[in-house]
């Protein structure tokens, strides 16, 4: 018994020494309290005396109402400059975005320029197009100048469409269009010209002298023989370049059937080409084909010279169709005058 006494007096003495502690603490934060309302209700007279004989001013202030005031002014100029950052950055980006603008407004000017440039290139395009296709009895298969979508005539000047769209990228879109159709007549007159390119190289179309050298001495047809004055029908022509040992070529693919020597032609090569072409050259002074090679249009076959019957160094040069001699001057002039009719 006496040991639960004893823990009761010792529970006791704790208890009231906690609870002494809780009411001087109580009563610490009370006074602390109390000193703070003291020291914030503490009243000030500011007096304002002017520098004359008029009424003196007296403002009573407290401690708490300058805090209130001093928190107010701190928040008012940090506001004020927090708004005055956001504007200079706001501005900042503002003339950041207005300089990429006029920096792309004027690379749209520049598109629109080159645009106007490249419809205009494309109307000389279609142009220049159509006048070929005419010229090659193809116009009646452009379908382009049926096709109003690709209709370069309709192309005006810069504006905007209804929804907005640029006028220039509808005329781009209508002009890929157009240029997208105008491959297959391209295609069609690449066909022809090399379908006229590979008939060029089997018939006799080109000088039979190596880069074109040498002038005409002597024409097809009637002439007066140098040997004996007389007139006589010359079945050629005679081309010198004022010495031998100049190349000559075949003017067309075929195959060599002749290479001899003969007393009026001297050293001669005849060449059979396709379509019942025959091409002779004469007065060489050597061979370089022989009889039974397959030449090709430009390939040397031999040397001018002054063999058999002659008056000096050229080349006597004719074309037979079939048994009939005809104009060589005519068939070398074709090429030319295709490209004339071309352009």
């Amino acid at each position: 018994m006496t040991s639960v006494h004893e823990y009761k007096r010792l529970e006791n003495r704790l208890f009231q020494r906690m609870k002494g502690a809780v009411v001087k603490t109580a009563d610490f934060v009370v006074e602390v309290f109390k000193a703070i309302g003291k020291f914030l209700t503490r009243r000030y007279t500011i007096v304002f005396v002017p520098h004359s004989e008029k009424r003196v001013y007296n403002l009573h202030v407290t401690v708490l109402s300058m805090c209130c005031f001093l928190l107010v002014t701190a928040g008012v100029f940090s506001a004020f400059f927090w708004y005055g950052s956001s504007y200079s950055s706001t501005m900042y980006a503002m003339a950041s975005k207005d300089g990429r603008l006029k920096d792309a407004q004027a690379s749209l000017d520049q598109l629109r320029d080159e645009t106007a440039l490249l419809l205009r290139e494309a109307r000389n395009f279609e142009s220049a197009l159509s006048g070929v296709l005419s010229a090659l009895g193809a116009g009646g298969n452009n379908a382009m100048s049926q096709n109003t979508t690709g209709d370069l005539s309709s192309f005006l000047g810069i504006k905007e469409t209804p929804e907005g769209l640029l006028q220039e990228v509808d005329d781009v879109r209508r002009l890929s269009a157009y240029l997208n159709q105008a491959v297959e007549p391209i295609r069609e007159i690449g066909t022809l010209l090399d379908s006229q390119s590979a008939l060029l190289t089997e018939i006799p179309s080109i000088w039979p002298v190596k880069n074109g050298i040498g002038n005409i001495t002597m024409f097809f047809g009637q002439n007066v023989n140098p040997i004996h004055g007389q007139y006589y029908i010359h079945k050629g022509i005679d081309i010198s370049t004022h010495r031998s040992g100049d190349p000559i070529v075949a003017t067309a693919d075929g195959q060599v059937v002749t290479a001899d020597y003969a007393t009026d032609f001297g050293n001669y090569i005849i060449i059979r080409h396709k379509h019942g072409y025959y091409t002779r050259y004469a007065h060489m002074q050597s061979f370089r084909a022989k009889v039974g090679q397959r030449v090709q249009q430009g390939e040397v076959i031999g040397y001018i010279g002054n063999t058999g019957i002659s008056t000096g160094p050229h080349l006597h040069y004719e074309v037979h169709i079939g048994s009939d001699v005809v104009d060589p001057y005519r068939y070398i002039n074709i090429r030319s005058s295709m490209a004339r009719q071309g352009r």
